[in-house]
């Protein structure tokens, strides 16, 4: 989509050289000089968000000349702002768990516009999306030299019919672009290769301007490109899809939370040690919403690495973003990882000229401040459930035995023998370990730290515990490039870290099946096994079926935990094992020096490597270029496919959209407690044939086998729906002390929640849910909406909820509130019997109160009041067109 050139905003324009060539730009400096405000105290994550506006204002795209002053004020109110904005960001990116639905949503937009007699062309990303298949790999094989091979063509086996699909979106739709599988995780290859920090295009006029380079992203962890001054976060594939048709994020100028950091990372601790600390105090500060933003002079010794990595977490500490500003390491990082010479010229000229350069002066004004002396950090994990639960690695052993005594409520010392084997398993027992994830595959620092933890163990001859499922998942080839190089790759693979794939693997639940017959001691003695993984995740549920305890922890420290194969050992004292000589070794004789890393880091991690790997990133392998798809304008919906199959969204939709409706005689589907992340809701990891999605797949001939996991099934609504709130150890309180997606349906009978959902949909009758605070924390899957929105709920009604989550129920239609007054489930004697009124709706407005009659099942009544989170004035659009998808499909199909 061309640069629009706004109306007042020409007077803000100017041109600089850099690299040879001349640009313009949208000015800040000049915007202050026209009177429209004093910015020059803004942070430089603030100041990206005014210059999308000065570069859209008044040209018809939602943005005024009031808007812009608003960031004037923003910094003399002290960092508050209660003004709305819309926010046009530069591209999009998507992986294909979240992409697939995206894409079937565009195909069965093209449609529903024909269906109204438009253009199904209408239908067409207006500005650039980048897909990169990364979700897809399970480990399946691993711990040989044909892991990787072996996974990689099971890859294509299960996933050939949603492969074919994302090459027909490939080839129909414009500005659409594919990286195929086994290049490497969409976060860690937007870093090393598609971000720019400052993006070029051209406008109507056929110059050339620069911006700052902007994405959302259809994962979460889009945040990671803020490490590289890129300003990114995750939305829902439903919001995605919005913006890439052209529709603003509406959203309120945020606040600014100053994130100091300190001094320099002493001897023996990790980028991840840091990063596990900085979560648990953002999220103890406070941060839902807001952006977070780091400075100090302590990032003048923290790598970009290390930064993409505390950017990558951002929503483990709840932030919106945590964004580090264009400085030297900035340039580096560009030039290291391949970047054209003359774009590194043109980030540090427009970085300077426009006020986004983090010099020696650097001090803006923020919302609230924290501080970090970086000197004080020590080795740590964090687990057993959630990231934020930061536990030293000194007390990680007396933290297991309070969590079996007071969380899992199991005897420790039980002990089962494993069929076939030498050895018994017992609650502790470490069963995965896991290099996994972006988060950390992205900083060679730790990568190379934890391949000479593996020299030395080696050398001293230790290895894994057979019990341990151990994988090495990079986020990109260039990790590949460089332990081989390092030599490196050897030893891992001697202890087991053969490399599996590239992809997310056990960081979203692609776990792969353990050993049976370890799996069968864990279920038949109800123990408690553990994971330990260098991703960013470890919710109820998420890692393996099998696995009640994961721990984040350091790629050196997972090396680590395999070798002593227990969380009941205190690895600061105990021994991990005895080595080749019968001695007792410990983790400070295999543990590398920030010296020794340093200087392999400097010696293998080249530009070269990352020239080579990237030169053809949208090419693939041969397999890729094998995929067979039609070239149809439309997609031909296979009437067989279990993967892909086309939703009812549209089906029937006239050209008119409705009005919002008051919600009458409501019951209850589910009561659920604090925390319940988007994984609770809908589970991305494997099924068995006894859930509703396995029976139906089952019933269409799919073998157990075959199932695959949900992540992969999103393209089918059926197989979706089925698997909303089926996660195993979602806890609905409408039952006493009942595991997994049930519910009681019309009768009072515990059943399915999708069984009772479709009786209750038979009926007529909508749903409500209640829920605790921070519903909806996690990722940012769209399905956790959609599949709300087809099992009829109608409201959510929770004490607060997480920023993509909500965003994501209101572009499904569904309205999200929350209680007021301290009110909540357990004041108000919640039980599920209630039924729900909830007036007020036909003539709502953004964050109004309204009333909720809730009825008692002895027949008494009471009325509350709950906050409509309907937050802005376009949402409030979209629910009365039904969702955002209808409302654009409606507009599209008006304009064609």
């Amino acid at each position: 989509m061309p640069i629009q050139v706004g109306q007042d905003t020409a007077k803000t324009r100017r041109t600089l050289k850099a690299g040879g060539t001349s640009v313009a730009y949208y000015s800040i400096p000049a915007a202050q000089e026209a009177g429209l405000g004093d910015f020059s105290k803004l942070p430089a994550s603030l100041k990206v968000v005014l210059e999308n506006l000065l570069r859209f204002e008044d040209n018809g795209f939602s943005v005024s000349v009031e808007d812009i002053k608003a960031f004037g004020d923003w910094a003399k109110n002290g960092g508050n702002s209660a003004r709305e904005i819309a926010y046009r960001p530069a591209r999009v990116l998507m992986q294909d768990f979240t992409g697939v639905p995206a894409v079937v949503d565009l195909a069965a937009m093209r449609d529903g516009i024909k269906a109204l007699g438009g253009d199904a062309k209408k239908i067409n990303p207006l500005v650039p999306v980048d897909l990169v298949i990364d979700h897809s790999v399970m480990i399946d094989e691993f711990g040989n030299p044909r892991a990787f091979q072996m996974n990689v063509d099971r890859e294509y086996e299960r996933n050939m019919e949603r492969y074919q699909f994302l090459k027909w979106g490939q080839g129909a739709f414009n500005n659409f672009r594919v990286v195929p599988p086994g290049t490497g995780i969409c976060h860690q290859v937007n870093v090393e290769y598609l971000a720019q920090t400052v993006w070029t295009d051209t406008d109507q006029n056929g110059e050339t301007v620069a911006y700052p380079d902007t994405l959302v992203g259809t994962d979460s962890h889009t945040t990671m490109v803020n490490g590289l001054a890129v300003l990114g976060w995750g939305v829902g594939g439903i919001e995605a899809e919005a913006a890439m048709l052209g529709q603003p994020i509406s959203m309120l100028i945020p606040e600014v939370v100053g994130f100091k950091l300190t001094g320099e990372m002493v001897e023996g601790t990790t980028g991840t040690d840091l990063v596990l600390k900085v979560v648990e105090m953002l999220r103890k500060h406070g941060v839902v919403g807001k952006f977070v933003e780091f400075y100090g002079e302590g990032l003048d010794k923290l790598p970009l690495a290390q930064r993409s990595t505390i950017a990558n977490m951002a929503p483990e500490y709840g932030a919106t973003c945590g964004f580090f500003p264009i400085d030297d390491e900035t340039l580096r990082y560009l030039r290291q990882t391949g970047r054209d010479e003359d774009r590194v010229a043109l980030v540090e000229a427009y970085a300077k000229e426009n006020g986004f350069w983090r010099g020696a002066d650097y001090a803006p004004i923020y919302s609230s401040t924290l501080e970090l002396d970086m000197g004080t950090i020590v080795p740590a994990i964090s687990g057993p459930k959630r990231p934020q639960d930061y536990l030293p690695l000194t007390g990680a052993k007396a933290a297991f035995a309070k969590e079996m005594e007071t969380s899992f409520k199991r005897e420790q010392g039980k002990e089962v023998p494993v069929d076939g084997e030498d050895y018994t398993m017992s609650s502790g027992k470490v069963v995965i370990a896991s290099i996994t994830s972006c988060t950390n595959t992205s900083n060679p620092y730790v990568l190379i730290g934890a391949g000479l933890v593996a020299r030395k163990a080696r050398a001293l001859g230790l290895n894994r515990k057979p019990w341990v499922k151990t994988s090495l998942a990079p986020g990109s080839q260039v990790v590949t490039e460089y332990l081989e190089a390092a030599g490196l790759q050897e030893d891992l693979d001697a202890v087991g870290f053969n490399l599996v794939g590239y992809g997310c693997t056990t960081c979203i639940g692609n776990s792969g099946p353990l050993q049976p017959e370890i799996s069968k001691a864990i279920n038949e003695g109800d123990l408690v096994a553990t994971a330990v993984l260098s991703g960013n995740r470890n919710f109820e549920g998420r890692i393996s079926p099998d696995v009640r305890a994961n721990y984040l922890a350091s790629p050196p420290l997972v090396v680590a935990y395999a070798l002593a194969g227990d969380m009941n050992i205190d690895l600061t004292t105990e021994p991990l094992g005895k080595g080749k000589d019968g001695q007792d070794v410990y983790l400070k004789d295999i543990w590398p020096t920030n010296d020794e890393i340093a200087k392999l880091v400097d010696e293998v991690v080249t530009r070269e490597a990352f020239v080579k790997k990237y030169a053809d990133v949208f090419k693939g392998d041969a397999k890729w270029q094998s995929v067979e798809t039609s070239e149809a304008e439309t997609y031909d919906w296979p009437a067989s496919s279990t993967y892909i199959a086309n939703p009812p969204y549209f089906q029937g939709m006239g050209m008119e959209k409705g009005e919002i409706k008051n919600i009458e005689g409501a019951k209850v589907l589910a009561i659920l407690g604090d925390m319940i992340t988007t994984d609770h809701i809908s589970p991305a990891g494997s099924f068995k044939e006894t859930t509703p999605a396995g029976k139906y797949l089952t019933e269409r001939q799919v073998s157990p086998r075959e199932f695959n996991s949900y992540g992969a099934r999103r393209g089918n609504h059926e197989v979706m729906m089925r698997g909303t709130f089926a996660n195993i150890r979602i806890k609905n309180e409408m039952l006493d002390g009942v595991e997994g997606g049930y519910t009681k349906g019309p009768d009072g009978a515990q059943t399915s929640i999708f069984d009772a959902s479709m009786a209750y949909q038979e009926q007529g009758t909508p749903l409500v849910i209640f829920a605790g605070i921070e519903y909806g924390a996690g990722s940012s899957r769209d399905w956790a909406a959609k599949g709300t929105a087809l099992l009829g709920v109608k409201a959510v009604i929770a004490e607060s909820f997480e920023r993509i989550h909500r965003s994501n129920l209101v572009g499904m239609g569904v309205i999200p509130f929350e209680f007021t007054g301290g009110q909540n489930r357990k004041s108000l004697g919640i039980t599920g019997d209630e039924t729900v009124s909830i007036r007020g709706l036909d003539t709502v407005k953004p964050l109004e109160i309204v009333q909720a009659d809730i009825t008692y099942a002895d027949g008494s009544t009471k009325t509350i009041d709950i906050k409509c989170r309907i937050d802005t004035a376009p949402e409030i659009e979209y629910i009365e067109n039904g969702g955002v998808l209808h409302y654009v499909l409606r507009n599209l199909a008006k304009a064609s």
